[in-house]
């Protein structure tokens, strides 16, 4: 199994200039815990996630002093780190908090390439990229729902799965009602496994009908929750 077969194709992205605000309400809006940012080219120039977000002036949370409010560590703190530090958690663009030591993959990597890497370097989200241009993304998420989807001892999914999901992907694409569904489409011996959230009882039921349509399918499993974003608290929603 390669990188190409169960990244998520349609990849949020933002570029370096935006705000921070602008961030957060970014991956508020579509519920990640992070995303590449991107030059105008499309190139990957770094990654900005919530851990990123999370000791910021505006919300009293900054570290305070040499060594971020703790003595020991005032002590091993050099000048340079100290000063990135202050950038990170006043800066206001993403240029400023996003780290910019970008790890990528090409789509041909070996998934097991891939989650070594990932335990290598800690990491939650690797950038698939193309002529160093973004085209995916894998989280921990995409192969926990691969995970799923494969009792011990099975193999991978097969051409004919990938082309179903790729038809699947294409249907809620051509439709306005339809989220953002990319990572949340897994395919397995011809059932179609669909995970997420939506907003309405009524987009669930449409997905589902639409993922049964799809010639080859031989039958839908509904994962997905209906959340009120009201009620839960998702701003921007």
């Amino acid at each position: 199994m390669k990188a190409g077969d169960i990244m998520t194709r349609s990849v949020i992205t933002i570029d370096a200039d935006s705000t921070v605000a602008e961030a957060a309400k970014r991956m508020l809006e579509h519920r990640i815990s992070g995303m590449p940012v991107v030059d105008g080219q499309g190139r990957v120039i770094g990654v900005i996630s919530e851990g990123d977000l999370l000791r910021r002036a505006e919300t009293g949370t900054e570290t305070q002093g040499k060594g971020g409010g703790s003595w020991w560590l005032g002590l091993v703190a050099s000048a340079s780190s100290q000063a990135d530090a202050f950038t990170k958690q006043h800066g206001r663009t993403v240029r400023d908090v996003m780290s910019a030591n970008v790890i990528s993959v090409d789509e041909d990597a070996a998934l097991n390439e891939v989650v070594e890497l990932m335990e290598s370097r800690r990491i939650k989200r690797v950038p698939v990229t193309r002529d160093h241009q973004v085209v995916g993304i894998i989280s921990r998420a995409n192969l926990m729902r691969m995970l799923t989807t494969l009792e011990p001892g099975t193999a991978a999914p097969s051409a004919d799965d990938k082309t179903i999901r790729e038809r699947v992907l294409k249907a809620y694409a051509d439709q306005p009602w339809a989220p953002d569904f990319g990572e949340n489409v897994v395919v397995k011996d011809g059932v179609v496994h669909l995970w997420g959230a939506v907003r309405t009882e009524s987009q669930r039921q449409a997905l589902v009908v639409g993922a049964r349509t799809i010639p080859g399918v031989r039958d839908v499993v509904d994962h997905i929750d209906v959340v009120d974003p009201v009620a839960e608290g998702f701003v921007g929603w």
